[in-house]
């Protein structure tokens, strides 16, 4: 109470304090402080106990140099897949039936007697859902381009997604076998993205590849070497072991079977270990081979067989000192997710919101704010940057994490989630499968139709001058099927309601692609033969609008209504 008095703060012996408060007096006082949400007190108490002193800062001595992990990312069809079966089967031991046996998600390769670690991910999209669940696992990204295609909008995604990780990028320029390549054109492409080469004069490291005549995929991975060299990635092969799960599945023959990366120590069989609410002792272990190995040292990747159920992909996995220990822990996690209600996989970190910025400002600090940004077209995209960049001030920045023509999909939502940022829609709008993550994940996302009303909020956020706003709320969805001419009347949409409730007289918003075409109301809605108020979800009915004719099977209608709510 003496301390809190002399900063300030008015307090009583049996008021509750702020966190702001009990973060002040620790540091005053020199305690570890670790804040968690309502029911994980027993599950926090227990991680403490087992796993504070394997959290403690590492012996110099006893580090050892450890291999890279490597994810391929790229745009669909430039070779991915073909480059990561040529580096796996180079490495294929000799008498080896069939070339590769077992693939497990992720793999060794041994070049010149030194090891690289290839996760074989979906794609970026993978990729940032384990890292927005906090799972920190890749090293150094290679971006596969085709030489002859050049940048693409998944490439530009696969960029924006490895910068917001904060992980160095080699660029692999695949096909340069075809006739109509040309290197120096990516190139040039990829420098307006600001992966500029080291042959002009930048530092990202780029090589000239062809998976399919096996050509340069040796210099690719010596180049690989020479970056984890630079990086000095080392870990603590002793001790317990602590890793995270890049995949999990139920095997019939099996049981619960787990694709784990082991960060530091060394993985046995026979210890204890649990991942997110899934715990048990480890049976077997195999390599991607299909082969049974006694331990995994960091960097190795492995699966495991023992677990009492399926552990999510992203769960950090621990080694704990007992049966007892696992179990507790995994039981107190798995009762924590049934009383919260939430499925096995903890929500992302809450995206960021313009209230945020308005409380950071007011404190004093310097404010970032992450933007994604989705257009119509790209010169509204273009005009959109620029107007925003121009409303930078010294207490306010912000960074574009990702800019693209297009509606807003999960992926962005995601993206956002992993990156605290807020999605700006101009002339777009979100689906509802975007929606609903959107809300789960706690990311905000704005649209508008005026770019001055972009403009608008931003500075208004930034001045903590935000007035009351008109919410948009989606009340139905329905999907055109097919066209109907009617004399004297027009177009007519047959529609499927897929989501929601279709009303007569709602405002209406016209979707092709996820972009707005056509804004106006529903004069008329009809089931069968009869003049109908309301269409609920499941049914089918006929929509006559306002004076909109450009209809087309496959388009979206979306109704919605203006709710005005007020700041605070």
């Amino acid at each position: 109470m003496r301390f809190l008095l002399l900063q300030g703060e008015m307090v009583t012996a049996t008021q509750s304090l702020s966190e702001e408060m009990i973060e002040l007096f620790a540091a005053e006082v020199g305690a570890k402080v670790r804040l968690v949400d309502p029911g994980e007190e027993q599950e926090a108490q227990l991680q403490a106990r087992f796993f504070e002193e394997d959290d403690e800062e590492e012996d110099e001595s006893a580090l050892v140099v450890r291999p890279p992990v490597v994810t391929v990312m790229g745009h669909v069809d430039h070779g991915k897949t073909l480059l990561l079966d040529r580096i796996r089967s180079a490495n294929v031991v000799a008498g080896e039936a069939g070339g590769i046996t077992q693939h497990i998600g992720a793999y060794q390769v041994d070049v010149a007697g030194q090891r690289i670690t290839f996760i074989d991910t979906p794609g970026h999209e993978a990729f940032t859902a384990m890292r927005a669940r906090g799972a920190e696992v890749t090293d150094i990204v290679v971006l596969v381009v085709a030489a002859d295609d050049g940048v693409m909008p998944q490439t530009v995604e696969a960029i924006n997604h490895a910068r917001a990780a904060d992980v160095p990028i080699v660029v692999a320029l695949n096909k340069i076998d075809r006739a109509d390549a040309d290197p120096n054109r990516v190139m040039q492409q990829l420098s307006e993205h600001g992966l500029v080469p080291e042959g002009w004069g930048g530092d990202t490291i780029t090589v000239e590849i062809s998976a399919l005549q096996n050509l340069g995929i040796d210099d690719l991975l010596e180049q690989l070497l020479v970056l984890a060299e630079v990086l000095e990635l080392r870990a603590n092969p002793t001790g317990r072991a602590r890793g995270v799960v890049l995949e999990a599945n139920l095997d019939p023959g099996r049981g619960p079977v787990a694709t784990v990366i082991v960060e530091r120590g060394t993985l046995e069989v026979g210890d204890w270990v649990v991942a997110g609410a899934a715990w048990g002792r480890v049976k077997a272990l195999l390599d991607e081979r299909g082969k049974a190995v006694k331990g995994a040292g960091p960097s190795t990747p492995v699966q495991v067989l023992g677990f009492s159920d399926v552990p999510a992909a992203g769960d950090e996995l621990r080694v704990t000192p007992d049966q007892g220990s696992a179990r507790t822990i995994g039981e107190a996690r798995a009762q924590r997710q049934r009383l919260a209600g939430h499925a096995a996989t903890p929500a992302p970190t809450p995206g960021a919101k313009l209230e945020d910025l308005i409380d950071q400002i007011r404190r004093g600090e310097t404010a970032t704010l992450n933007l994604i940004l989705k257009a119509d077209v790209q010169g509204s995209l273009e005009a959109l940057t620029e107007s925003l960049r121009r409303l930078e001030r010294e207490d306010v920045k912000l960074t574009f994490v990702h800019r693209a023509v297009g509606g807003v999909t999960e992926n962005d939502v995601t993206l956002a989630a992993a990156s605290n940022a807020t999605i700006i829609g101009f002339n777009v709008r979100p689906d509802r499968r975007a929606r609903e993550l959107a809300e789960a994940s706690d990311v905000e996302i704005r649209t508008y139709e005026i770019i001055y009303k972009v403009i608008e909020d931003m500075q208004a956020a930034m001045v903590g001058m935000l007035a009351p706003e008109t919410e948009e709320v989606v009340t139905g969805e329905a999907e055109v099927r097919e066209i109907f001419r009617v004399p004297r009347v027009g177009a007519v949409a047959g529609c499927y309601v897929r989501h929601g409730a279709l009303t007569r007289g709602s405002k209406v918003r016209f979707l092709r692609d996820g972009a707005v075409i056509w804004k106006g109301t529903i004069s008329s809605l009809r089931r069968f033969k009869d003049d109908v108020r309301e269409v609920a979800t499941g049914f089918e009915c006929g929509v006559g609008l306002s004076d909109f004719q450009d209809l087309r099977a496959g388009d979206v209608i979306e109704t919605f209504e203006d709710r005005e709510v007020p700041r605070t």
